[in-house]
């Protein structure tokens, strides 16, 4: 039979009242003594059962228009107190405190009232204080007290006390959701002291959706850009493109340039002087270039200025490391230019490396990893096959791994001479995504050589791409038909390398 641990005393103390009623008669017909709080103990008492005020029970009063009403060692020692401990149980009988079995506490709104507009003080008076800590000290000990964060769980709760006592399993499984719960709180606290720091776009993606740029507390990377005076502001899809386009950007040994379009790079090359990185980054794709985001990963001087503002060209945004002031006196005063493009100065593009968590919201909840720091310019190139690769490309390849881990999966990318010439991007297919580098790449796909962002799983992406005149392709490998796959290439000439990293990026 399953060792179940009786309530004898619980405290009730939530926000939302729905069921609260409910779960408190379930706790009284087994015999619990309740305790309770304002609104919650009213509730309680109006319902005809037995209901002891906090205040009375500590023999301390409520006060500071209710900030301080739990927070009292016979509040958190009957929570804490660990009831095989001699010790703790000495400490509770000297200083008269009773055990707390069971606590239900929903918190104050703070993310509803921060959504609802209200104002600084509505919002920190919807801090709560005392909620999470009685939560946190009953799941720390959730080996004897059972933790109730969420009105769903009242009825599964209320049936195992009927059933003589709440087991361990339901425990646990209320404290995991108990510590999800006040940690999803602290955060959303955090954020919005963050973002009273922020600054709200014009709008998001679409003009129906409202946007804002909240800078976290480091001061890195793009929380610690300066945009230049004299261009229009930057909306939310330029944010976007400008952290596709500087991660990329530090990516690479300087100098340096990435072109950037709906978060892709398009253009991207290694070169000796910032301009020549430039030019070479905007002819890989000339008509997806116009209208982008840029990143240069050194200082962005007058030559960059002058190929920028030539016939032909048009960027929405610049960064770099730093600007030269001729540069910025070029850009300024061209009539196109000056009111349109934004210049922003990133600290540490080109040395920083990208040290934080990754966060992406989803339905009911959010996804968090690390960032793929992992310099993918320096990967170790191992030939997979018998077909060597031609004298003076392994950087081209390096390069292409580079460009892949910053395309959107799947992604396959071409390069020659040290410039991206082709891409293709976001396919379900990874031999379309082959196809469409090659015809995006048109007549300089011969001699060029190809990187994917992780294995092909079968040998038509390679195929295609021998076909067309590629001469090399970098891969991570560990398809299961790797050889297969390898000895197609050696079959038309082309060497294949593995890099052992996927770099995948949906």
């Amino acid at each position: 039979m399953t060792d179940r641990t009786p309530v004898r005393r619980a405290l009730l103390s939530v926000f939302y009242k729905d069921g609260i009623v409910d779960l408190a008669r379930a706790l009284h017909a087994q015999g619990a003594e309740l305790l309770s709080t304002g609104g919650t103990m009213r509730a309680i008492a109006d319902a005809g059962l037995p209901v002891t005020e906090v205040a009375d029970y500590t023999g301390f009063p409520e006060m500071m228009d209710g900030r301080v009403k739990t927070l009292h060692p016979k509040i958190h020692g009957g929570l804490l107190a660990r009831r095989d401990d001699p010790a703790h149980l000495a400490s509770m009988q000297e200083h008269g405190i009773g055990p707390i079995d069971l606590v239900c506490v929903n918190l104050y709104p703070f993310e509803e009232t921060v959504e609802a507009g209200g104002s600084d003080t509505e919002i920190i008076e919807k801090i709560d204080i005392g909620g999470p800590s009685m939560l946190r000290s009953a799941a720390k000990n959730h080996a004897s007290v059972a933790v109730v964060c969420d009105p769903r769980d009242y009825t599964r709760v209320a049936e195992e006390i009927a059933q003589g006592g709440t087991t361990l399993a339901l425990r646990s499984e209320l404290a995991r959701k108990t510590f999800q719960r006040t940690g999803a709180y602290d955060t959303a606290i955090a954020r919005w002291f963050q973002g009273k720091e922020g600054a709200a776009l014009r709008y998001g993606e679409n003009p129906h959706q409202a946007a804002g740029f909240y800078a976290d507390l480091s001061g890195e990377g793009l929380g610690g850009a300066e945009v230049l005076e004299g261009g229009k502001e930057l909306s939310y899809n330029n944010w976007l493109d400008l952290d596709g386009a500087v991660t990329a950007a530090n990516d690479l040994p300087a100098p340096a340039a990435i072109v950037v379009k709906h978060t892709n790079p398009c253009g991207a090359a290694l070169a000796s002087s910032a301009e020549e990185a430039l030019r070479k980054a905007w002819d890989g794709d000339p008509l997806s270039a116009f209208g982008s985001v840029i990143a240069v990963n050194a200082v962005f001087d007058a030559a960059c200025a002058e190929y920028l503002v030539g016939p032909g060209h048009f960027v929405e945004v610049v960064a770099a490391a730093e600007f030269e002031a001729a540069a910025v006196e070029i850009l300024r005063t061209k009539p196109k230019w000056g009111k349109n493009v934004r210049l922003v100065r990133v600290p540490g593009l080109g040395t920083a490396k990208r040290e934080q968590s990754e966060e992406r919201r989803v339905w009911g909840g959010i996804l968090v990893q690390g960032s793929d720091n992992l310099h993918a310019f320096d990967a170790e190139l191992k030939l997979a096959g018998s077909t060597p690769v031609p004298a003076g490309r392994e950087d081209d390849l390096r390069l292409a791994q580079v460009i892949v881990k910053h395309l959107k999966s799947n992604a396959v990318c071409l390069v020659r001479d040290g410039m991206l010439i082709g891409a293709g991007a976001g396919q379900m297919s990874r031999v379309d995504s082959a196809k469409i580098a090659v015809e995006k790449a048109g007549e300089r796909v011969q001699g060029s050589v190809a990187g994917s962002d992780a294995f092909f799983p079968f040998p038509d992406g390679p195929e295609a791409l021998a076909d067309a005149g590629v001469i090399a392709i970098a891969q991570p490998g560990g398809s299961m038909k790797d050889a297969e796959v390898t000895a197609a290439c050696d079959a038309k000439g082309v060497a294949m390398v593995h890099t052992g990293t996927r770099h995948f990026r949906h």
